[in-house]
């Protein structure tokens, strides 16, 4: 991750994500104050605000998944850990209630080493995350709820800045300095314009001045309506995706349960992603150019539960047959076909891979664009011999031969095309 700097305090100098188009695999832990739950325990009611008001004995370690599936559950260990092939996390820093995952001077009492857990969640993970050289990434929202300087500012039809000035600016500037994020993905900036929130003068300090400038990105959520026109990498909305190649870096940012980002006690199977839908997402996205950071919404005590477990151990087996078509790759000329099944173009160096993301109803597959050439070799990744082929036209396309396609739970084989133009 790598980024140009900027000189000025305007939008017109905010760099692009100088990544060349390669894509990253994220997941988002959305450990945020969401829900009121209550519970009933003889007789009496006990109103617990999830995550945060538990028993600091009960509050497991929020690192015991994550990026890499615990190889035990055993609380309070963020060091027993497996890898699942994900390259970045995002952790939730400050959610739209204000509560901080760190001891933050601007928000006494409010943050998860004063009440709650009564630890540094921000700074334990940054650690366990670093430990295993992946990309740390801190989300943070702009604007609070009910905070009373914000709601004042609101009133006054955003002309006032005391909130920015007084608690925004300063936590942010602290938690770069004390944290040093390889990515900020600000959230909760469309209430009021850029010049409310001071990005551009933040973001010329980040670039510039900060620890972080030589390696930091940002998202583009910074002020009302500069999704999708201004900063690193665009995410424009959430779950967005663009349809076609963009000229512009992006991520498509998604949940696991599709009717919320934190974690729900009452949702349903069929409201959670499956993972062929996972895994089809995932390769459109890289098709096209982008990073896909996929959300899990843990439980009250921490922990994630068992189907989203399942949904991520399911992600990482893909990739450990697929990854090659995945990681470091760029968009194909040609993108996507789909003639009797959709297939998904990626390349990397001289190879063109062609992700097939449901099974082809016979043996044959017509692949229509690559150009074939007497060197062209077809491989399924997984199996270690080539497969038959023949030229469909005369100056493009092929027919594979397949064999008979393994019984792989993301519904998803990868040809790899050597030789093909």
């Amino acid at each position: 991750m790598q980024v140009t700097k900027i000189y000025g305090k305007n939008w017109a100098c905010i760099p692009v994500w100088c990544c060349d188009r390669r894509p990253f695999l994220g997941i988002l832990y959305q450990f945020v104050v969401f829900a009121k739950v209550i519970h009933l325990l003889q007789g009496s009611v006990f109103l617990l605000l999830s995550p945060y008001h538990l028993h600091r004995d009960l509050y497991c370690c929020i690192t015991s998944f994550l990026l890499y599936i615990a190889e035990s559950k055993r609380k309070n260990d963020p060091n027993r850990l497996e890898c699942i092939c994900y390259l970045y996390v995002v952790l939730t820093a400050k959610h739209h209630e204000g509560f901080t995952n760190w001891k933050s001077v601007n928000s006494w009492n409010w943050n998860s080493v004063d009440s709650g857990p009564h630890r540094d969640l921000v700074g334990e993970l940054g650690e366990a995350v670093r430990n295993r050289s992946l990309h740390y990434g801190l989300y943070n929202s702009l604007y609070e709820w009910f905070h009373p300087l914000y709601l004042n500012d609101k009133k006054n039809g955003f002309r006032t800045q005391d909130f920015v000035k007084q608690k925004l600016l300063p936590e942010l500037y602290n938690m770069v300095v004390r944290y040093r994020p390889e990515l900020i993905w600000s959230d909760g900036d469309w209430e009021a314009p850029d010049s409310y929130w001071n990005s551009a003068e933040f973001l010329a300090w980040l670039y510039n001045d900060s620890p972080v400038k030589d390696t930091v990105v940002t998202n583009d959520r910074w002020g009302a309506g500069c999704a999708c026109k201004h900063g690193g990498y665009y995410n424009c909305q959430d779950k967005y995706s663009p349809g076609q190649l963009p000229e512009h870096k992006w991520e498509k940012c998604t949940s696991v349960d599709t009717l919320s980002w934190g974690y729900r006690r009452n949702m349903r199977i069929m409201e959670l992603m499956d993972l062929p839908t996972i895994i089809e997402d995932l390769v459109s996205t890289v098709a096209l150019g982008g990073n896909y950071l996929l959300n899990v919404g843990p439980t009250a005590d921490g922990m994630i539960p068992a189907v989203f477990e399942e949904r991520l151990r399911g992600v990482g087996a893909w990739l450990q047959v697929n990854g090659e078509a995945i990681y470091a790759s760029k968009p194909w000329r040609v993108q996507m076909e789909n003639t009797t099944v959709p297939v998904w173009y990626t390349s990397k160096g001289s190879s063109i891979y062609a992700i097939v993301t449901a099974a082809p109803p016979t043996t044959t597959l017509n692949l229509l664009t690559p150009k074939t050439s007497a060197a062209t070799e077809v491989i399924l990744l997984g199996s270690p011999s080539s497969l038959p082929w023949a030229p469909l036209y005369p100056n493009a396309g092929l027919a594979v031969l397949l064999p008979e396609l393994p019984c792989v739970p993301g519904g998803a084989w990868t040809l790899r095309l050597d030789g093909v133009s």
